[in-house]
């Protein structure tokens, strides 16, 4: 008489040896990431103007309006400021100087800035001003007409 083994049935349960054939595959994709970051390594690198959107605060104080805007990596005669009477248009370029050197690795590119922002209320083009201090546009704009100053209240929490 043969004796026959009754297989049991199993809930997808990992053993040692399939558990090894996973780490097998996890190894040779990790390796083929290395082998193909290498290839591409080689290639030369496309250097494309950065555009950005940069960050900026507005705050109404009452008789102007000032912007202080976060333009790093830009001089003050790369910028160029223009105004109308209800908005602002800010653009900003830097092209990095290309000198013969050994690179070894390149990151810092040409970078654009361009923001319009609009204003609640009419200003006075001619009376603008701004000024750039370590990275931050400051802009000065003098309304036409000044915003009263709210009258506070005290109220009292219950």
């Amino acid at each position: 008489m043969v004796k026959t083994k009754k297989l049991a049935r199993t809930n997808s349960v990992l053993t040692p040896s399939s558990m090894s054939n996973w780490f097998d595959i996890d190894r040779s994709i990790d390796n083929l990431r290395k082998e193909m970051e290498k290839a591409f390594s080689s290639f030369p690198t496309v250097s494309m103007p950065t555009i950005s959107h940069t960050s900026c605060d507005i705050i109404d104080e009452g008789n102007q309006f000032r912007i202080k805007m976060d333009t790093p990596g830009i001089k003050k005669n790369e910028l160029k400021i223009n105004v109308t009477d209800n908005s602002v248009e800010v653009t900003g370029e830097h092209q990095e100087e290309e000198k013969k050197k050994n690179y070894l690795r390149k990151e810092r590119h040409n970078i654009s800035y361009y923001q319009t922002i609009p204003l609640s209320e009419k200003i006075i083009p001619d009376q603008v001003k701004a000024k750039l201090t370590d990275g931050v546009l400051d802009i000065i704009l003098p309304k036409i007409k000044p915003t009263p100053t709210p009258k506070k209240r005290s109220v009292n929490v219950q």
